[in-house]
């Protein structure tokens, strides 16, 4: 009976450490005239603020979050932090006045070439009375490129000295602009890779993806994940599913060829077929997981501790994520994670454009 006692109390034990979570949200256009894949409507996107408020969440700015990962202390339950990325005009005509009006604050990142550049991008002047107002600016580099790849016949080295180039003078531009300027960083596209994260690191910031799962002490402080909403992905079933998720505690990852080479990144070449193994803080969740790739079940081999995830076919050119989830054992709550490939053309070269 003792025995039997001490296992439910670990276990309750590990739910509520693993409650210990937060969720950073991420919009691009909120509208309805703008590309349906990256926009949500106004209305969709009040009820998503109208369904935090309700169940009594918690909305703190990003950089809050940031300096409790920094610290690492305990992430407050039913926590959401709100970004917008890419710099549009309808982040301050449709969302800011909606935010403004329930005084929740919000992080925007923006790609400052594109700042003040026609109708469809916000000016300085606009940034500024944010900022006065609670928004905090942020970093998404200068041009918005495809940060992973490099020019033709640049080097490791030049490509490199260039990407630290545009992410400082972005930074420096907002802090020119506006006066402050956080050490924290949204990868154009969601795209990175290790090389990419290693100069993020070196640079001092925490960085932010296009990944959906929530955020947990352990994870990478280059990749820390966001759940993305446009087009298909609006719906308030689907967003309080997300809002309510949980981190999925991946402790360590593995990215190995189909004949088990390790590779360094999650970078490979159209047509391989690579797998990757994810060792969780947690062995009773091991054999609960389960990982799909564009909502098919993928192939799951549950070790000791870790689990093996492969892909069925080979990869094709482009980005291919995969999720994982887990029952939480707390009704409505499941935990999540995402990982991130990248397949080059045959040469190695990062092509893909969406």
């Amino acid at each position: 009976m003792k025995t039997i006692i001490l296992y439910f109390l670990l276990i309750l034990i590990f739910i509520c450490e693993s409650t210990n979570a937060a969720v950073v949200l991420i919009y691009h256009h909120v509208s309805n005239t703008t590309p349906k894949s990256t926009s949500i409507s106004p209305e969709d996107f009040e009820a998503h603020l109208n369904y935090l408020e309700t169940n009594e969440f918690t909305v703190i700015p990003l950089i809050e979050l940031v300096e409790l990962i920094r610290q690492n202390k305990p992430l407050p339950d039913k926590t959401v932090a709100i970004t917008f990325d890419d710099a549009y005009r309808d982040v301050y005509e449709s969302a800011y006045p909606i935010l403004k009006k329930r005084n929740w604050p919000f992080t925007f990142f923006v790609n400052t070439d594109s700042v003040g550049k026609g109708k469809l991008f916000v000016t300085w002047d606009q940034l500024r009375e944010m900022s006065k107002n609670g928004v905090t600016i942020a970093n998404h580099s200068t041009s918005h490129n495809h940060m992973v790849r490099r020019n033709t016949e640049e080097s490791v080295k030049d490509w490199r000295i260039r990407v630290e180039r545009e992410i400082s003078l972005a930074q420096d531009n907002i802090k020119q602009e506006i006066g402050f300027a956080p050490k924290i960083f949204a990868y154009p596209y969601g795209e990175y890779n290790s090389e990419l994260k290693s100069i993020l690191e070196k640079l001092g910031y925490i960085s932010f993806t296009q990944q959906a799962g929530a955020l947990s002490l352990i994870a990478d402080k280059q990749i820390l994940p966001r759940f993305p909403f446009g087009g298909s992905y609006t719906k308030l079933d689907d967003f309080i599913l997300k809002a309510n998720s949980v981190a999925l505690p991946v402790t360590s990852i593995k990215f190995f060829t189909a004949d088990r080479k390790p590779l360094i990144t999650n970078s490979v070449k159209a047509g391989d077929k690579p797998f990757f193994e994810m060792q969780l803080s947690d062995e009773l969740l091991i054999k609960k997981v389960n990982c799909y790739l564009n909502g098919e079940p993928m192939a799951i081999e549950a070790k000791e501790q870790s689990i093996k995830i492969a892909f069925k076919k080979p990869l094709e050119q482009g980005r291919t994520k995969v999720t994982c989830t887990a029952p939480s054992g707390i009704k409505g709550r499941h935990y999540w994670f995402t990982q991130l490939w990248l397949a080059t053309d045959k040469h190695g070269e990062w092509k893909y454009t969406d």
